[in-house]
């Protein structure tokens, strides 16, 4: 998910997060399998990113990122 670039889509295939209260977090954020996301604003130093998420602006850090595993729509 960290490799894309703004305004890209994408689908979120797998989340591979070894801290189950991190992956707790993430997914009452609203990122779960088979949602659909737009790298809205990527910052300056390129972390955090901002992706919209089922209607919503989302902060996210790229180590978080990295560790989902995404398919791109566009």
């Amino acid at each position: 998910m960290s490799d894309l670039r703004k305004g890209q889509k994408g689908r979120v295939l797998a989340i591979r997060m070894e801290n189950p209260a991190l992956r707790r977090r993430l997914f009452d954020m609203g990122i779960t399998k088979g949602v659909e996301f737009e790298i809205k604003k990527i910052s300056p130093l390129g972390d955090p990113i901002d992706i919209v998420i089922r209607g919503y602006e989302l902060c996210i850090r790229k180590s978080c990122m990295e560790q989902i595993d995404v398919e791109v729509l566009e």
